[in-house]
């Protein structure tokens, strides 16, 4: 969508409104109400570097947060007022939660003191679930924590709040069995080891760690915004940005397509039309939970065409669907061929509509003039998975006579290989330079190349295990997370060479599960989820190196990126169940790398156009309407 730089001619409307947003984003950022300046101090009284404060609005549906500079200090402006709740956050220490009644355009004085925890209850309570999973007891972790982290993390995290509750031994047999329903693959000899491991390792007792976000000059030039979407069960996996600058989330589980308006915060929601299928869908023979999974079609992934129309695929019920946002209308398109949960869809220069097909090991070819659909067979990747790709349907549709209850895994390879047993055809991305398409094998460990024209496949072995969700770069290099193995890729199509960059952790023993990644062409700059500790990452090719954007929200969990127009990298808090989720709801999230900048410029702006302050003589640079310093710190 967004992330797609060609200009076309049809591409002018879009534009058009693109530009109409971005003024009124600008007239209602011209009126903020609301803005808050102070400092924030450790428990001890030294300035906290890279705190996090988060203004929450007075119905608690929105949220817009900075990051302290080196000085302690902050400066936020928001359009919220009345009664808000504002809170200083950072790692390794308690939070500090005051409320006040701020009025338009009233420049608040707020100095904030972090709070020493109360107990090592509440200090492993604050923890992210990588400091958690960090601590299990594993025999060979080299051997045995692979499948952990390859299908225990994928849809939620292991290890926050409610994953690492206690359970006795028989009841983790039972969760990861239940785990398998939704399609996780383990042998019977890795269900009995995650059981042992997790009865073990999780057993309520405080944990102990230190962890290290990377505060930095960068870090407190940026701002968050959050908009709470959905209810407790929702799943919002994917968000994207359409050309006129609204942000869609497709909910897997309600068979909801939602909408949000940044400029008026304002979050609607699309029911796609009914199915002739089962509660859901082609795999109702599963063993999906109710409730979070109510519907029919499981809507996953978006794209979106010239003609302002969005395409979703739709795993559950095996069909691609259109939604033109000027009249609200579905239109649905069966796959066919066999075609089991389609997943990751891209749009490429000749509005060409291709997808991923994950269970079934096929990619598909959807062409909206012709309304022809194409679905073609990908490499099987060896014997056990060519068993897969032949038996797999036929075995979900009996599988289907039983609802509920999995009756395909009594009968998979998958008890004596696990995930080895499917190739699993996940991202995908167009190559900008020359049109072709390009797939990320998560099991098979492959990435693959389509070419439009012939349809002939080339695959490469990639260097990492778990290539998930890869992008283009303007240039024409492919970026590739390394989601089993916690790492970045890049592969030069030209050279076919590699290179591989490790993700740092926050805390010793911790490892990363990046789980996608989109490339801002403007800048070539990769942002990728860090979902492991609850963080973005932004890494920056020019200087290999890694910068660390904390979340302000725990338990995020963030799925594919966006770029919109003004500069803004956006994304969906999509951990399942959301009531996991610290607000116990999914939620948007933006992240502006120089939110808090302008957000300073304005202030201190503002406050000199309005003869209301004066900087004392030699303070000028940067100092903010009744700012001062505190102890601990020279000027």
């Amino acid at each position: 969508m967004t992330s797609r730089l060609s200009f076309h001619l049809g591409f002018q409307l879009g534009f058009r409104h693109a530009l109409a947003t971005l003024a009124c984003l600008g007239l209602c950022a011209g009126a903020q109400s609301a803005p808050f300046t102070g400092q924030v101090a450790t428990p001890d009284g030294k300035p906290a570097f890279g705190a996090m404060v988060t203004v929450f609005d007075e119905a608690k549906e929105k949220r817009e947060t900075v990051y302290t500079d080196a000085d302690g200090r902050y400066a936020i402006r928001t359009a919220y007022a009345g009664k808000l709740e504002v809170r200083a956050r950072l790692a390794n220490h308690g939070d500090n939660r005051v409320t006040r009644t701020a009025g338009r355009d009233e420049v608040v004085r707020l100095d904030l003191a972090l709070q020493p925890f109360a107990d090592a209850q509440a200090a492993s309570d604050a923890l992210s679930a990588s400091a958690h999973n960090a601590r299990l007891p594993w025999k060979d972790v080299a051997g045995d924590r692979p499948p952990f982290v390859s299908q225990c993390n994928y849809c939620h995290q292991m290890g926050n709040s409610t994953t690492r509750l206690p359970r006795s031994h028989q009841a983790w047999i039972q969760t990861v069995n239940k785990m398998e329903g939704m399609l996780a693959m383990v042998s019977a000899r890795e269900n009995k080891t995650l059981a042992d491991v997790l009865t073990r390792g999780f057993d309520g007792k405080p944990v102990q760690a230190i962890q290290n976000y990377g505060a930095s000059a960068e870090l407190a030039r940026a701002k968050v915004k959050e908009w709470l979407v959905g209810d407790a069960l929702s799943f919002i996996h994917d968000a994207d940005v359409a050309r006129d600058q609204t942000i869609y989330g497709t909910d897997e589980g309600h068979d909801i397509l939602c909408t949000l308006d940044r400029a008026t915060g304002k979050v609607l929601q699309h029911r796609l039309p009914d199915i002739d299928l089962p509660r859901g869908g082609k795999f109702s023979g599963m063993q999906l939970p109710i409730g979070i999974f109510s519907g029919k079609h499981g809507p996953h992934s978006m794209g979106e065409t010239r003609d302002g129309r969005i395409w979703i695929t739709n795993a559950l019920s095996s069909t691609l669907m259109s939604f033109d946002p000027a009249t609200k209308v579905f239109r649905t398109y069966p796959v066919g061929n066999d075609a089991l949960y389609p997943h990751t869809v891209r749009v490429d220069g000749n509005d060409i509509v291709w997808f991923t097909i994950v269970a079934s090991n096929q990619m598909g070819r959807f062409d909206p003039k012709t309304e022809t659909m194409t679905v073609m067979r990908l490499p099987h990747n060896g014997v056990l998975r060519w068993i897969t790709d032949m038996l797999f349907p036929t075995l979900l549709r009996i599988s289907s006579w039983f609802p509920d209850h999995a009756l395909l895994l009594n009968s998979s390879h998958s008890r004596f290989f696990g995930e080895k047993i499917m190739a699993f055809p996940y991202g995908i991305d167009i190559n900008p330079v020359d049109g072709s398409v390009w797939y990320a094998k998560l099991y098979a460990h492959k990435i693959g190349r389509i070419d439009p024209k012939s349809m002939e496949v080339t695959e490469y072995d990639t260097p990492l295990q778990g290539p998930r969700r890869p992008r283009f770069d303007a240039k024409g290099i492919l970026w590739i997370p390394a989601f089993d193995e916690g790492a970045l890729m890049r592969f030069d199509p030209a050279s076919k060479a590699f290179e591989t960059y490790r993700i740092p952790a926050v805390g010793e023993g911790e490892y990363e599960t990046p789980y996608a990644l989109n490339v801002d062409r403007r800048s070539g700059e990769v942002w990728m989820a860090a979902n492991n500790s609850d963080r973005v990452l932004r890494f920056t090719p020019a200087t290999r190196t890694f910068q660390s954007y904390p979340s302000p929200t725990r338990v995020t969990v963030l799925r594919d990126f966006a770029f919109t127009a003004d500069g803004r990298v956006c994304s969906s808090s999509s951990n399942l169940p959301a009531y996991a989720i610290e607000d116990q709801r999914p939620s948007f999230i933006c992240i502006d790398p120089e939110g808090a900048d302008k957000d300073r410029k304005a202030l201190a702006q503002g406050a000199a156009d309005d003869g209301d302050f004066r900087y004392p003589a030699g303070e000028a640079a940067g100092r903010l309407p009744g700012e001062r310093p505190l102890p601990g710190r020279r000027r």
